[in-house]
């Protein structure tokens, strides 16, 4: 109990520590769950009260300086390890303090790990290499714990070290390995209610350091409009992810949050913007079996009319049978459509490798 409390996660230590466990999600004193291999479950362990539970909180927060109180009953922060932090105390939380902790993974995975997981298709990520190669713009399109990031970081392997790229994050959890990479992050306004800086602040600044590519790692709000002029003015290979249930939901999603900035537009404005811009939306789902599947990768057409049209790539098709411990079975399909995205790749094709040429040809077969 000592021990637990030094290290300043109380009863989490162990569960901090277990390398299977990717998140904690505590409920008040008396509830504490952890997801373990895409499952989540109920643990045995316990805080004393919600104050020792309360006071583990804040001691977290202050580590991360970060400040968490009855006139500030939320917030977010980073931790020393990188696992990422939530809190939310009384009068907030009704039933007790909450804390969620999504745990920072040293195991940096390749898309090839994911095809070996059964994420997507062998012919899925080698299509997303190229894509990433040759500086296609791409959204991640996802739910909560869907692998977004992981989906995102994997892409950034295939990034060239000739490029300078820019990564901006509400709490840093990219990995970049190229060796001219610049990576910062948002600040919450300070006690005085001064000095914060938001996503759309660093989204501006960065503009003018130069970038060949900005990665964003989440879009959220009001930076989004300012992402798309990047995509728009040759920043391409420019990244992001969204939260949304399929590749239609993320654009009426970044519809959405472009009418939330100071540009004022008409939505057909907007639409045409979204539509010059992105390449793809990769959709990742999480299943009901707690496995991660990319559902769709879709292209963007352009417009029709007053509408942004979306293409199929490639998708997932599951099948009624579950297969053994009740996984979800299915196909990953082909549907061999690509149109303006083939325009960017074939424009950048002599950037590539012989081996990313030689499954250029999965392409469109």
């Amino acid at each position: 109990m000592i021990a637990d409390e030094i290290t300043g996660f109380g009863p989490l230590r162990e569960l901090m520590e277990d390398d299977s466990i990717s998140d904690i999600m505590v409920n008040g004193p008396e509830k504490i769950f952890i997801e373990r291999f895409g499952m989540i479950t109920l643990t045995s362990r316990r805080f004393i009260n919600n104050e020792q539970l309360t006071d583990i909180a804040k001691r977290l927060m202050q580590r991360a300086n970060r400040r968490i109180d009855e006139g500030r009953p939320l917030a977010d922060a980073r931790l020393i390890d990188g696992s990422r932090i939530n809190v939310a105390i009384s009068p907030i939380a009704l039933d007790g303090t909450v804390l969620s902790i999504r745990k920072f993974s040293n195991n940096k995975r390749k898309l090839e790990d994911l095809v070996d997981m059964g994420a997507m298709s062998s012919d899925m990520a080698n299509f997303l290499i190229i894509a990433a190669s040759c500086r296609v713009n791409v959204i991640i399109s996802g739910g909560t714990g869907s692998g977004k990031t992981t989906l995102l970081n994997a892409l950034s392997m295939y990034i060239s070290e000739n490029e300078r790229v820019i990564t901006l994050e509400d709490a840093a959890e990219l990995n970049l390995e190229q060796p001219h990479v610049v990576r910062m992050e948002t600040r919450l306004a300070g006690l005085e209610n001064t000095g914060q800086i938001t996503m759309r602040d660093l989204v501006i600044n960065s503009l003018r350091m130069r970038p060949d590519r900005i990665i964003i790692g989440e879009c959220r709000g009001e930076e989004t409009f300012e992402m798309l002029q990047a995509m728009n003015t040759g920043h391409n290979g420019s990244m992001s992810t969204l939260h949304a249930n399929t590749p239609r939901d993320a654009v009426a999603r970044l519809e959405s949050m472009i009418m939330m900035g100071p540009v004022n537009m008409p939505i057909l404005t907007i639409r045409r913007n979204i539509a010059s811009a992105i390449n793809l939306i990769v959709q990742v789902s999480r299943m009901n079996d707690g496995s991660r599947k990319l559902s769709h990768i879709s292209e963007i057409m352009g417009m029709e009319g007053d509408n942004v049209i979306l293409q199929d790539i490639f998708s997932f098709k599951p099948v009624k049978e579950r297969g053994q411990e009740g996984k979800i079975q299915g196909e990953f399909i082909n549907h061999g459509l690509l149109n303006r995205s083939s325009v960017r790749i074939n424009a950048d094709i002599h950037n590539l490798s012989n081996e990313l040429n030689s499954i250029f040809s999965l392409v469109g077969k």
